[in-house]
């Protein structure tokens, strides 16, 4: 398995080799074509991790929590993974802080700290991922896409936790 990538390196260069590409000029127009998009990608990032500051440190976070939590408990998910659920499409760092919160509070084994494993394990930032695939391919209809996603990873929580529940 550690071989894995060194091989693929050496089969792209002897590829190259056959093709008769100029291997350092590809690879410096590869580069330049990347600082490109980096300094197009940098304002939306900046953007959404100013956002999710605000939202958690405003206080919308817990609001949003304590307003959703019987709906969370009604479709089988612990209240407890409220926030987690919430912050995980916006920051994979600060869902991955209560996740820890969580698995210290509960303890590695519970119904809880499996279903927040699951949960964190399975699902993306998805305005995160966002920013990039659209920064990069210039797309105009965004929302769309957006909700579709959101829309899977609330239907994909619910039965992560149905699983947990029953494994």
């Amino acid at each position: 398995m550690k071989y894995v990538i060194p091989v693929i390196f050496i089969a792209v260069l002897v590829y190259a080799l056959i093709k008769r590409v100029n291997i350092f000029s590809a690879y410096s127009r590869g580069a330049g074509e990347a600082i490109k998009f980096t300094f197009t990608l940098l304002p939306t990032l900046i953007c959404i991790f100013i956002m999710c500051q605000l939202f958690e440190r405003s206080g919308l976070a817990s609001a949003l929590t304590d307003a959703l939590s019987p709906a969370m408990s009604a479709l089988g998910i612990p209240k407890e993974l409220t926030k987690l659920i919430l912050i995980k499409p916006f920051s994979g760092s600060g869902s991955l802080a209560y996740l820890t919160e969580i698995l210290e509070s509960h303890g590695a084994d519970s119904y809880i700290s499996r279903c927040a494993c699951v949960l964190y394990g399975s699902s993306e930032t998805v305005f995160y991922i966002s920013a990039v695939y659209f920064a990069a391919c210039r797309q105009k209809k965004r929302l769309l896409p957006i909700i579709i996603i959101l829309i899977s990873t609330a239907i994909s929580t619910i039965f992560a936790c149905l699983l947990c529940r029953f494994l």
